[in-house]
């Protein structure tokens, strides 16, 4: 499947940062020489998470440490999107926003006023401090007619333990108080696909997105009109892809099987397609 895969060019990465570039704070096999090699060509990427809780500087002091060299600027949070989207809709607005620094911050560089009455819009990301105080005064907002938005619809995230409750989770008590269903803006909204696109100036049909889930990562590039590589390093095993009714355009071992496909664009031809 990767003769399909290369088609068309490719000009464009995106992929998913858990369980296809790390796992545990450990980069995985390929990870490190992947990103080498989409800089040393000269292709534009953006790395791509749902987690809301870290800024782009703390996910790039987490894969510095892990061997992973990236600038700040090619990380694209659930976080950001959602700052971005909100401040499409209705700029310089007052939200409610339940969250950690990855995406307060967002608000605030979008123009966002945080308060707790009066507010347009209840945000609602991950944080590992959820308090019940917090939780009834976006009820209560949203039953007074404020706008219920989530930056990702996960019901658990990752920890050293095992699961934890996530964004989508405290969603739906929230929804089950309310009667109302948040607009959730990260994957698998193709939403979060094109506002990476649009931040590095890409188009879908020379795009790729790499991700380790059919249900979120290959979904939101497939309804963004990219093609999509599945690697079996995270969530989603070979057995379980003919569940769903859609396929990834490719699926691989594993990040490192992909280095070819960079390393095949050699750095003459990465300049022609630079001046087109």
């Amino acid at each position: 499947m990767t003769t399909v895969l290369e088609d068309s060019p490719i000009h464009t990465w995106l992929t998913d940062m858990d369980g296809v570039l790390v796992h545990e704070n450990t980069a995985l096999p390929g990870a490190a020489e992947f990103i080498a090699a989409l800089q040393q060509f000269g292709r534009p990427f953006l790395v791509l998470t749902n987690n809301s809780i870290f800024t782009p500087r703390d996910l790039r002091a987490r894969l510095s440490r892990s061997g992973i060299e990236l600038p700040e600027a090619a990380i694209w949070t659930s976080a950001l999107a959602t700052a971005r989207f909100l401040a499409e809709q209705q700029p310089g607005s007052a939200a409610y926003v339940i969250g950690e620094a990855g995406l307060t911050s967002a608000m605030h560089d979008e123009g966002f006023i945080l308060a707790d009455t009066d507010v347009e819009f209840v945000v609602l990301g991950e944080t590992r401090t959820y308090s019940f105080e917090a939780i009834t005064r976006a009820i209560r907002l949203i039953r007074d007619g404020a706008k219920f938005i989530a930056t990702n619809p996960d019901v658990t995230g990752p920890s050293a333990e095992g699961p934890l409750p996530a964004t989508g989770a405290v969603a739906a008590m929230i929804t089950a108080a309310t009667g109302i269903q948040p607009y959730y803006v990260g994957k698998p909204n193709p939403l979060m696909m094109r506002t990476a696109l649009n931040r590095i100036g890409a188009h879908s049909e020379t795009s790729v997105m790499i991700g380790d889930r059919m249900d979120t990562d290959v979904k939101s590039g497939l309804e963004a009109g990219m093609r999509s590589v599945l690697v079996l390093t995270g969530s989603t095993r070979a057995s379980e892809i003919a569940q769903y009714p859609y396929r990834p355009t490719a699926v691989l071992d594993g990040i490192a099987d992909v280095v070819p496909l960079v390393e095949r664009l050699t750095p003459h031809e990465a300049e022609e397609l630079d001046e087109d």
